[in-house]
């Protein structure tokens, strides 16, 4: 029997992900008992009192996410613990930290992809995860010429958030449009879709809106819903709990880092746009992205604008830099990577409701596009 003390919020979709991969764990290689301390035990007995209640409960590990004071009278312990980063990765104890810097960059190359030149970020000021994700953010935008605005603030509770959105607002009044911002997280996501509503800022034609955790409570509390990052935090905290397991039957203590992967982004109505100046392509865009399972030819898109066909693929690439064909096929491989990731169909099937004929050199495109084959990327990112 494994005794888990947890000294983390179970609010977050990240905290109960990562929970639910603890759990999941539990379950398949041993009993475990899990405790977490009512929240106002802290409060009567300060740090101190929780280590002395974990010390006598004879906790064998602990998780947790606490401040610097709190992690140094975790050491007395002499225990695993893992700790989930929030302002600091530790150089002492175990980290559940995050691939922070790439979901920057996932980010980024979902909103350039729809053309967007105007990015901006805003974030949680004086933590890891937010700060590495607009460094992530900014660092691709840039590579891209693109231009990057950034405001941070702490993270606000609702007395703060009367009085401190002001500048946040200023800021988002200011920011040129069409502009793609990325969110540190949904929560802060959704602050940002309240004051547009407020202020009368179009989400997704003046402002496209993405957010990280995928809580789909906080999305979908948005008016249009918001589009997040899903993160692998579940297989994380299996992961975390497996190396706990091993370290606890083993009687050592050898800190590990688990690192929480970007998988995919689950699209919603707020980053629709795509920014598209000719009209003419803006048809054919629209039309394709309603049609291009089912779109048999070309042919069938230049009968939707007065263009002849030469004269339209060369207006398609000026606007958005790929072929006609090329947009059709990254479209039916987008499609085909979110059925890998999102259902057990073997892939001939997912292929073929796709908009492709059949499976020859499946293989081949999905890696041109995709930097896997169709097996390595389901089996790298699915959830299944």
């Amino acid at each position: 029997m494994i005794r888990v003390l947890l000294l983390i919020d179970y609010s977050s979709e990240f905290s109960r992900g990562l929970l639910q991969g603890v759990i999941n764990y539990s379950k398949e290689y041993g009993y475990w008992i899990f405790y977490r301390l009512p929240s106002y035990y802290k409060s009567l007995y300060g740090k101190e009192g929780i280590v002395k209640w974990a010390r006598e409960w004879k906790a064998d590990a602990i998780i947790a996410q606490w401040d610097t004071e709190g992690k140094t009278l975790l050491k007395d312990l002499n225990i695993p613990v893992v700790l989930q980063n929030y302002r600091e990765r530790s150089d002492y104890f175990s980290n559940l930290t995050g691939s922070y810097v790439e979901t920057g960059e996932m980010a980024a190359r979902y909103f350039i992809e729809k053309r967007f030149r105007n990015f901006a970020f805003y974030g949680n000021r004086g933590v890891i995860w937010s700060e590495e994700r607009a460094f992530g953010f900014k660092n691709e935008v840039e590579k891209q010429g693109g231009s990057f605005f950034l405001f941070e603030t702490e993270s606000l509770s609702d007395e703060q958030w009367e009085a401190s959105h002001i500048e946040l607002e200023k800021w988002l009044l200011s920011l040129p449009k069409p502009v793609a911002v990325f969110a540190c997280d949904d929560s802060f996501a959704l602050q940002i879709s309240q004051l547009c509503k407020i202020n009368n800022i179009r989400i997704p034609d003046d402002i496209a809106l993405l957010g990280v955790d995928n809580d789909e409570m906080i999305c979908n509390l948005s008016d249009p819903p918001i589009s997040s990052i899903v993160l692998d935090v579940e297989k994380g905290g299996y992961e975390a709990a497996r190396l706990l397991h091993q370290m606890v039957k083993e009687r050592r203590n050898v800190p590990f880092n688990i690192v929480v992967k970007p998988l995919r982004i689950v699209v919603r109505k707020s980053t629709e746009k795509i920014v598209i100046h000719n009209t003419h392509v803006k048809v054919v865009v629209d039309y394709i992205e309603k049609n291009y399972i089912t779109l048999k030819s070309i042919d069938e898109l230049v009968g939707l604008v007065p263009l002849s066909r030469r004269i339209l693929e060369i207006k398609f690439k000026d606007e958005m830099g790929i072929s006609i064909y090329q947009y059709i096929i990254r479209r039916r491989i987008d499609h085909v990577a979110n059925l890998l990731i999102t259902t057990d169909k073997p892939l001939i099937d997912i292929v073929l409701q796709s908009g492709f004929n059949d499976s020859k050199n499946i293989s081949r495109i999905f890696k041109k596009y995709k930097e896997y084959t169709p097996n390595e990327f389901r089996k790298q990112f699915s959830g299944i």
